[in-house]
C-alpha cells in the first residue's frame, strides 16, 4: 500500500535505536524527508538529515524543527519517539518512594515537556502547509499505573491528555494528533548487557531467555505472548502519518501484544 509519504518531511525524536530508529528507516523507505534527533548519530540513520542535540536542553525540540525547514522548506509529520528514562533516572524501581523530586522533574521534562516544545515549534510551520501529522509515543504505562514506573507513567499519561487536547484545538485546521502506545518491546532497555532483563534474570535465578521468552509474557498475561518487535511500532505511526489516515485524529492506537485487557 502506498503512504502517499513520497516527499513529506518528517522529524523523528529519539530516532538512534530502537522504535526511533525503525520509525526514521520506515519513513524513509517511504519516501519521506527525514530528519532525525538523537544525541548522537548511530547506523542507520543513513539517509537522514541527523541534528544531534539533547531533548532536557529547552532550545533543542526548536532547534530540530527549525533545521527541517531549513533543509526541506516546511514541515509534514512529527513523531514525538523520545522518551524513557532520561540520563541520571533507573527504571524500573521497587517503590513509588524511591524516587525524588528531581528525577520526577528529569521524567517530566524528557517525558513530557520535550514534546510540548516540539509540538508548540511545529505547528506554525503545519498551519502554513494547511496540514500535518503529529504522531505521540506513549506507553502502555499510562493506562497501567505501576509503582516501578510512577513518574514515568504518569508523564506519558499527561502525553494522552495532551493529544486529545492538540486534536480538537488544531483538527479542523488541518492538523492531525495521534497517540501510539506500546507494550513491552523488544529494544536495547531489556536487552542491553544488565538492562531489566539481566535484572529480572539475576533476581529470579534464571537465564535471561527465559525472562523474555517466559517469565514477562505470562507475568504480563500478552495474549500473544511475545515482545513487540520496534517496526510493528513503526508500521503503525508510519500509517498514522500518512495522509491515509485522513480522518483520524484524537486516537489512541495500543501496540502491545494483547496486554491491556481493559475498555
Amino acid at each position: 500500500m502506498d503512504l502517499n509519504l513520497n516527499g513529506k518531511v518528517a522529524v523523528v525524536t529519539g530516532a538512534s535505536k530502537g522504535i526511533g530508529l525503525s520509525i526514521t528507516r520506515t519513513l524513509l523507505a517511504e519516501g519521506a524527508h527525514v530528519v532525525a534527533v538523537s544525541r548522537k548519530f548511530a547506523p542507520g540513520l543513513e539517509g537522514a538529515v541527523h541534528v544531534a542535540v539533547d531533548l532536557m536542553d529547552p532550545e533543542a525540540p526548536g532547534q530540530a524543527i527549525e533545521r527541517a525547514v531549513a533543509e526541506f522548506g516546511g514541515l509534514d509529520v512529527l513523531v514525538n519517539n523520545a522518551g524513557g528514562p532520561p540520563p541520571g533516572v533507573s527504571l524500573p524501581r521497587s517503590s513509588f518512594m524511591d524516587a525524588t523530586d528531581e528525577e520526577w522533574r528529569l521524567m517530566y521534562e524528557f517525558n513530557l515537556f520535550s514534546a510540548v516544545r516540539a509540538i508548540r515549534a511545529a505547528i506554525p510551520h503545519m498551519l502554513a502547509r494547511g496540514a500535518g501529522s503529529i504522531v505521540n509515543v506513549s506507553s502502555g504505562n499510562a493506562r497501567q499505573p505501576t509503582p516501578m514506573t510512577a513518574d514515568y507513567g504518569t508523564a506519558k499519561a499527561a502525553m494522552n491528555n495532551l493529544t486529545k487536547v492538540l486534536s480538537a484545538e488544531y483538527g479542523p485546521q488541518g492538523i492531525r494528533v495521534n497517540t501510539v502506545s506500546p507494550g513491552v518491546v523488544r529494544t536495547a532497555w531489556w536487552l542491553d548487557e544488565g538492562g531489566v532483563a539481566d535484572q529480572f534474570a539475576a533476581q529470579a535465578g534464571v537465564a535471561r531467555d527465559v525472562v523474555m521468552d517466559e517469565m514477562v509474557p505470562q507475568m504480563l498475561n500478552l495474549s500473544i505472548p511475545r515482545f513487540v518487535e520496534p517496526q510493528e511500532i513503526a508500521d503503525m505511526v508510519a500509517l498514522l502519518a500518512s495522509p491515509r489516515s485522513g480522518s483520524t485524529t484524537g486516537a489512541e492506537f495500543v501496540v502491545d501484544s494483547g496486554q491491556l485487557k481493559e475498555l
